[in-house]
C-alpha cells in the first residue's frame, strides 16, 4: 500500500487502537499488538516478514531504554524508601517555597532532562514528587504533569539530549551547537508556562488516588519520623546528580573534541546505561548509611514487579513504530515533500509531529525529520528549497522539528507510559492530561519558533 491509503490505514489504525484501550478497556498491550498485526497485513507487509518485524520491534524497545528504566526505577525506590526524596522534597520546598511545589517539580524537570532520557528522569524524580504532593496536599495530576513538562520539554528542544544534538548534526549546524542549546532554553520557557498553566487547570479536573488521599502536615511529620534521621543533602542528591554529571562530561568531552584515553573513559561513563549504574551504586552507599542495606534484594524485587508491565507496554509500541516504518511512511513523507514546502517552518513541524504520532519516539521524529530536510549547504536539500539556508535558519528549524517531535506523546510512546502508570492516572485521563498537554507545548513551541524565524531569518 502507498499514497493517501497508507496515510488513511495509519490514521485509522491509531483511532481504533485509542478507542479500544479507552472505550473498551482493551489492555494497552493486546491493543498494540492487535493494532500492529493488523495494519501489517493491511498495508501490504509479506507474510514472511511479519513475525521477525514484530520480534524486532520488540526486542528493540528493550535493548533501547528498557535497562535505563529499570536502573532509574531503582534509583528512585531507594530514594523512597531511605528517605532520600523527602530529605530531597525539603530542599526543593526551602528553594522554591512552599506554595509553588509545581513550579518546583516542573524545573526541576527541565534542569534534569537536559542530559537525561524524560523517561528515565521521570522515574527518578517520581518519589520527590510524591513526597511534595504528601507535605504540601497539592494536585497529584499537576504535579505529575508539571514534572513531565519539564523534563519532555528539554528532552526534545536542548542538547546534549541525543534527539536535538542528532538533529543539529544532519542539519548542519553541529558547529553552532551552543547556539542551539540557548534558543532551545529560550524556546523552552513559553512552553514551560503553558504547561504550568494547563497542569493547574487539569490538576482540577481530574483525580487520582493520590488525590483521594487525604494530607496534612501532621501526617507528613509522622512519615518524616518513621525513616528516622535523614540522609544529608548530597548523599540524597548523589543517586540523581552523579549520571547527570557523568552524561554532561561525556557530551562536553565530544563537543571539545577531546581525543584519547580521556574522551574512551568520559564516554563509556557517560553511556546512559552505565550512568544510572553508577547512581545504583551510590544508592546502595545510601542504604547501607541508613543501615537499610538488607532491603536492598527486596527493592530490586518490588522495583522490577512495578517496572515490568510499563516495559512490555511499550515494547508493544515499539512494535507498532516498526510495522509504521516498514509500511514505507517515511518514503511517502520525502516523495512528496516539494508539495508541502510551501508552508515554510511549519513543514518541518508537520513531519516531526506525524512521525512522532506515528512510532511514539520523539528521539527518532526528530532524527529522520532531519534526515528528510537535509543539511543547509545542501543545495537540493528541503532545507534550500525552503530558503532555510543559514545557521540561524538551520537551528530554528531543529527547534521547529523539536516541537513537533513532541506532538503528541499518547499510547504508543513509552513516555506517555512511564508518566500515568507511575502518576497513578487512568489511561483515558492520560489523553486529557499527557496527551493534550505534549499537544499543547508542541503548538507553542512552533508558534514561538514562527515568531523568532521573522526576526532572525
Amino acid at each position: 500500500m502507498s499514497g493517501v491509503g497508507l496515510i488513511i490505514a495509519f490514521v485509522i489504525s491509531i483511532v481504533i487502537m485509542i478507542v479500544a484501550i479507552s472505550k473498551f478497556h482493551v489492555h494497552p498491550f493486546i491493543a498494540l499488538m492487535a493494532i500492529s498485526l493488523i495494519l501489517a497485513l493491511i498495508v501490504g507487509i509479506p507474510l514472511g516478514k511479519i513475525p521477525s518485524m514484530i520480534g524486532a520491534g520488540f526486542s528493540g524497545t528493550f535493548s533501547s531504554i528498557g535497562i535505563v528504566i529499570i536502573l532509574g526505577a531503582i534509583i528512585g525506590t531507594i530514594l523512597e524508601k531511605t528517605g532520600g526524596a523527602l530529605k530531597l522534597a525539603e530542599m526543593v520546598v526551602k528553594l522554591v517555597g512552599k506554595k509553588h511545589p509545581d513550579l518546583a517539580m516542573e524545573l526541576m524537570g527541565w534542569v534534569v532532562s537536559i542530559p537525561v532520557f524524560c523517561d528515565s528522569g521521570f522515574v527518578i524524580l517520581d518519589p520527590i514528587r510524591r513526597s511534595l504532593q504528601k507535605k504540601t496536599g497539592y494536585s497529584s495530576v499537576a504535579l505529575t504533569v508539571c514534572l513531565s513538562a519539564g523534563l519532555y520539554t528539554a528532552h526534545v528542544f536542548i542538547p546534549p539530549t541525543p534527539g536535538p544534538i542528532a538533529a543539529a548534526n544532519t542539519l548542519g549546524v553541529g558547529e553552532h551547537l551552543l547556539l542551539v542549546m540557548g534558543i532551545g532554553a529560550l524556546v523552552s520557557i513559553p512552553c514551560l508556562i503553558a504547561a504550568y498553566f494547563y497542569a493547574n487547570y487539569i490538576g482540577k479536573k481530574v483525580k487520582t488516588v493520590e488525590d483521594l488521599q487525604e494530607t496534612s502536615e501532621k501526617e507528613y511529620k509522622e512519615l518524616l519520623k518513621s525513616f528516622g534521621k535523614l540522609p544529608n543533602g548530597f548523599m540524597a542528591l548523589a543517586p540523581i546528580i552523579i549520571p547527570i554529571i557523568c552524561m554532561a562530561l561525556s557530551s562536553i568531552i565530544g563537543m571539545a573534541g577531546i581525543q584519547g584515553v580521556a574522551k574512551t573513559f568520559f564516554t563509556f561513563v557517560g553511556t546512559p546505561i552505565i550512568a544510572l549504574a553508577i547512581g545504583v551504586v551510590f544508592g546502595v552507599i545510601l542504604l547501607a548509611q541508613q543501615k537499610k542495606i538488607g532491603d536492598f534484594y527486596k527493592i530490586v524485587d518490588d522495583t522490577l514487579r512495578v517496572v515490568g508491565p510499563i516495559l512490555f507496554v511499550t515494547a508493544a509500541g515499539g512494535v507498532l513504530g516498526k510495522v509504521i516504518s516498514e509500511a514505507g511512511f517515511v518514503g511517502y513523507m520525502q516523495e512528496h515533500a516539494a508539495i508541502l514546502a510551501k508552508i515554510g517552518i511549519f513543514f518541518p513541524f508537520l513531519v516531526s509531529a506525524i512521525l512522532k504520532s506515528a512510532q511514539g519516539s520523539s528521539t527518532v521524529a526528530l532524527t529522520t525529520t532531519a534526515g528528510i530536510m537535509g543539511a543547509i549547504t545542501d543545495n537540493g536539500s528541503m532545507m534550500s528549497l525552503l530558503g532555510l539556508n543559514t545557521p540561524m535558519a538551520g537551528v530554528l528549524t531543529v527547534m521547529a522539528i523539536a516541537a513537533g517531535a513532541m506532538t503528541v506523546s499518547h499510547a504508543n510512546d513509552s513516555y506517555f507510559w512511564v508518566v500515568t502508570k507511575f502518576g497513578q492516572i487512568e489511561t483515558t485521563d492520560g489523553y486529557k492530561t499527557q496527551s493534550a498537554m505534549t499537544g499543547i507545548m508542541g503548538v507553542v513551541g512552533i508558534i514561538f519558533t514562527w515568531i523568532l524565524s521573522l526576526f532572525l531569518i
